[in-house]
């Protein structure tokens, strides 16, 4: 048999359902492939314990028929989802020593599906950051390494130890996190498959809230048919979150057809960015040409808000991160810092001071200042009508198109220290994926092609609310005309 780190989530879904493999052995596999990639820095904790506990239980759901689409299948946690009794503190100081008495959502409905929890992956504190540099337990190694070259990369962010599990063969999926670009972004970097659903589709509840108004959960898979099974397991209406759509969740595999004739793909002039390195062009070009081959007709359309992006989710973001991280004060939960002979607002200052890394203080300060009294019309409204603006744009692309593509990032993945002491050039890694977060969209990262260094590339494919079918359907189309095949060196192990 081989490598079964290697797997896909649908092979082994198989080949468990036949009686040639068990979750026991998968997980087992996994474990140590989990300790071997101790280098990347891709888990924070593991589990093995849980994991073997769950693998047991699978076996014996599988042997009494009653499988499910992930059951048996070791995946790794995002630190922002809640697990019960584990350690969960997005990445953060602050929450030292946090371990909730509740389950998020989305990790239950995987958990009820039979899926093994191998531990919690690291990422960008509070969900902060493009690179996956911000994190208290310190950043996360991508697997790939440009060739010929022993220099380590960032993996993309804020979902990189997600991305590095995956891409690292240390997990079969993970949950991840898109905000602004969290999912894709470091996809695209890494040679894996991003799917982020349409804001709604998976309950926020149990997720340590960033921006409560764009967060979603979604999944990293290495191919679309798999990332088709996990969000599947992971989605649905939850009474806990208001947010939360009720509206039936479709058997999202069953979209991978591979037959997209006559569709209409939207192609949006704005995203021609001045300066763009020309192997992203010639990547979004080559992906036209395979929308075309496919039997769908290409169509330019216009996205006129698309420049004004960037700045809205720039204020709106930090806006509500400032409101949701002011609940960490040291009062009940988490690092308490309190100077000798200090009173409760010096407990206040030195905790947040000691607690928050310097990229989370930045994004407090930003969200305090355009809500403050003067600036609240000028900045945090002005957005907010802005937003809109964009959600109409797309809107209407939609009404003429039934997907757009576009690159996902506009650079493949930059070394350490790059673009860490220039927020503005790390803010600009966001500058595709930003806008469709804004409108509450579903979209996805499809590992399309190499930089000339050898690093992957992705292309995006977004639709209209409610209709991952399309995006999942059109990945795959490009998944198969692409052939990505190149992996990384495993160097780590």
């Amino acid at each position: 048999m081989t490598d079964l780190t290697k797997m896909k989530i649908a092979e082994a879904r198989d080949l468990m359902k036949a009686g040639e493999l068990s979750s026991r052995e998968l997980t087992e596999a996994h474990i140590a492939a989990v300790d071997a990639a101790d280098s990347l820095n891709a888990y924070i904790v593991k589990t093995p314990e849980i994991a073997l506990a769950n693998a047991d239980a699978a076996d014996k759901k599988i042997k009494a028929g009653n499988q499910k689409g992930m059951t048996g299948i070791p995946v790794g946690i995002k630190d922002l989802f809640a697990t019960k009794g584990v350690h969960t503190q997005a990445c953060s100081h602050i929450l030292d020593g946090f371990k909730p008495e509740y389950e998020s959502t989305v990790t239950q409905n995987l958990w009820n599906d039979g899926a093994v929890m191998l531990g919690k992956l690291n990422m960008d504190e509070f969900a902060m950051g493009s690179s996956n540099e911000t994190s208290y337990y310190g950043p996360v190694k991508n697997p790939w390494r440009a060739t010929g070259s022993n220099n380590d990369f960032v993996p993309g962010g804020s979902s990189g130890g997600s991305v590095a599990s995956v891409s690292g063969y240390a997990a079969m999926g993970a949950t991840a996190s898109d905000t602004g670009g969290s999912i894709r972004q470091p996809a695209s970097f890494t040679g894996t498959f991003g799917m982020k659903p349409t804001y709604g589709r998976c309950s926020r509840y149990g997720m340590v809230a960033f921006a409560s108004s764009l967060d979603q959960a979604g999944t990293i898979t290495r191919d679309v048919r798999d990332g088709a099974i996990m969000l599947e397991a992971m989605a649905g209406f939850d009474p806990k979150d208001s947010t939360s759509v009720d509206i039936a969740v479709p058997n999202f595999e069953a979209a991978l057809t591979g037959d997209i004739r006559g569709m209409k793909i939207g192609i949006p002039q704005e995203y021609h960015l001045a300066g763009m390195p020309g192997e992203i062009e010639a990547l979004w070009h080559q992906g036209i040409e395979w929308m075309k081959a496919a039997g769908a007709e290409v169509v330019d359309i216009n996205l006129p808000h698309t420049k004004y992006a960037l700045p809205a989710y720039y204020i709106i973001a930090p806006a509500e991160a400032s409101s949701n991280l002011a609940r960490y004060d040291g009062v009940k939960y988490g690092l308490r810092d309190a100077p000798n002979g200090g009173n409760l607002d010096d407990m206040y200052y030195t905790t947040r001071a000691s607690g928050f890394g310097d990229e989370v203080k930045r994004r407090i300060m930003i969200g305090t200042y355009v809500l403050s009294a003067g600036y609240y019309d000028a900045y945090y409204l002005k957005a907010q009508k802005v937003r809109q603006l964009i959600a109409d744009d797309f809107k209407r692309a939609f009404e003429k198109v039934d997907a757009i593509l576009t690159p996902t990032a506009p650079s493949a993945a930059f070394a350490f220290g790059e673009k860490s002491d220039d927020p503005l050039a790390m803010y600009l890694n966001d500058v595709f994926t930003v806008p469709a977060s804004l409108a509450g969209l579903p979209g996805s990262s499809v590992p399309a092609g190499l930089s000339a260094d050898g690093l992957p590339l992705g292309l995006q494919v977004l639709a209209n609310a409610w209709d991952e079918e399309t995006v999942l359907k059109i990945s795959g189309v490009i998944e198969q005309a692409a052939a990505f095949s190149a992996t990384p060196s495993e160097w780590w192990r």
